[in-house]
C-alpha cells in the first residue's frame, strides 16, 4: 500500500481536529501525523521573526536594504527588515522563546488518547516539525551576522528538542526538519556564502544527528509555499537531489524518509530524471510531493514519471496543506491524497 505523508500543518483550529480530519481521511495510508501547526504556527517562520523583531539583543541593521521576500512570479509576499546583534551583545549569550517543545508535549495526550481510542490508527506515529536555523537566519538576519545567529538558534533548537525528547516516549514520535531556505540557497535565492553547501549540509547534518536513533528522522526539502506560489520555478529535480545525497552521505544516524516537491505543471519527464542519480540508502523512504488539489490525472502522471527513475514509497502535498490560500480546498485535496494512495 503507498503511504501518505503529511508535511506539517492543516488548516483546522486545533490538534485534536487535525488528528482526528486526517486520520478519518487517511488513516490506512498514515506513517506519521503532524499536529497541524495550528495557532501561531500556521505562518512557519512568521511567528518567530515577529519574536525577533522584539527582542532586546537584537535591532534593525541599517546598513543593509530591506529584503524583499517575492515569489518566483515577482509578486511581493512580505518586506523584511534585516535584523543584527546590538553592539555589545555577545550572541553566545542570546536566548530564544519559540515555545516548539511545549506545543509538541502539550499536544501529544491528545494524540495518546485518539490512538488509544482507535480513532488515530495503530502504529502510526506523532510527527513533530521545526524550521531550519538556517530558514530564520536567511530570511530575517543580516548576512554578516548569519554565522554567529545559526550557532545560537541552533542551541535553542538543541533545548527545545531535549525537552521534547526527556518528555515523550521515543517508539511515538517522529521528528522531520523543515529545509526550504537551504534549497532556495542553493537555487540562488540568498547571498551564497563560500563554499555555501558544505555550510548547509553541516547545518542539516548536525540537526540530523542530534535525533537519537530511536526517533525517526526525516527531512522535508521545499521551494516555498507562502501564498500558493513558489519562490523559486524549479527547472528539475537535480538540486533536492544533491542535496538529499550529500544528506546521507554526512548524517551519521539512518534517515527514515525524505521528501520532495513536484510543481503542479510539471508532468514531464525531464523534470524526475535527475532522481536516476538519487543514492538513498535502503532505510531511507522517498515521499513525493505530487499531490494538488483538483488534479487526478495530473496527481498519477506525476507519480508514474517519477517511478521511472526511483522506488517511491509514498505521495503528499508539495508542502504543508495549511500554506493553502482558500481553506475550503482541504476536503478536495486530502480526496486526491487518497484517491492516489488507493490506485497506486
Amino acid at each position: 500500500m503507498t503511504s501518505v505523508h503529511m508535511v506539517g500543518s492543516v488548516p483546522l483550529d486545533d490538534a485534536e481536529s487535525v488528528f482526528r480530519t486526517l486520520s478519518g481521511q487517511l488513516g490506512p495510508h498514515l506513517k506519521r501525523i503532524p499536529d497541524g501547526e495550528t495557532g501561531r504556527r500556521r505562518r512557519w517562520i512568521s511567528f518567530v521573526n515577529d519574536q525577533l523583531q522584539e527582542h532586546p539583543d537584537l535591532e534593525i541593521d541599517p546598513d543593509v536594504p530591506v529584503f524583499e521576500f517575492r515569489q518566483s512570479d515577482g509578486t511581493l509576499v512580505y518586506p523584511v527588515n534585516r535584523l543584527r546583534f546590538r553592539e555589545g551583545v555577545d550572541p553566545t549569550t542570546v536566548s530564544f522563546n519559540t515555545d516548539y517543545a511545549d506545543d509538541a508535549i502539550r499536544n501529544h495526550p491528545t494524540f495518546v488518547r485518539l490512538r488509544d481510542e482507535g480513532v488515530i490508527p495503530a502504529g502510526v506515529k506523532y510527527q513533530i516539525c521545526m524550521a531550519t536555523p538556517i530558514a530564520i537566519a536567511y530570511n530575517f538576519i543580516t548576512p554578516r551576522c548569519w554565522d554567529d545567529f545559526i550557532e545560537v538558534y541552533f542551541r535553542h533548537l538543541a533545548e527545545e528538542f531535549a525537552k521534547i525528547s526527556a518528555a515523550l516516549p521515543h517508539a511515538d514520535i517522529s521528528y522531520q526538519w523543515d529545509c526550504c531556505q537551504e534549497v532556495l540557497a542553493w537555487e540562488g535565492y540568498y547571498e551564497q556564502v563560500p563554499d555555501y553547501k558544505n555550510a548547509i549540509w553541516g547545518v542539516m547534518a548536525r540537526l540530523g544527528d542530534m535525533v537519537p536513533g530511536d526517533i525517526d528522522l526525516g527531512y522535508h526539502l521545499c521551494y516555498g509555499s507562502p501564498a500558493d506560489a513558489h519562490m523559486v520555478e524549479p527547472k528539475d529535480m537535480a538540486v533536492l537531489v544533491e542535496i538529499a545525497n550529500g544528506l546521507v552521505d554526512r548524517v551519521r544516524r539512518p534517515i527514515q524518509y525524505i521528501h520532495m516537491p513536484v510543481p503542479r505543471e510539471r508532468n514531464d519527464e525531464g523534470y524526475f530524471a535527475p532522481l536516476a542519480e538519487l543514492s538513498l540508502p535502503v532505510e531511507t523512504e522517498l515521499f513525493l510531493g505530487c499531490v494538488h488539489g483538483a488534479d487526478p490525472d495530473g496527481n498519477a502522471t506525476k507519480l508514474d514519471m517519477a517511478k521511472k527513475f526511483a522506488t517511491i514509497a509514498g505521495i503528499g502535498a508539495e508542502c504543508g496543506v495549511g500554506r493553502i490560500q482558500d481553506h475550503s480546498r482541504l476536503g478536495d485535496i486530502l480526496d486526491q491524497h487518497r484517491s492516489l494512495a488507493d490506485r497506486s
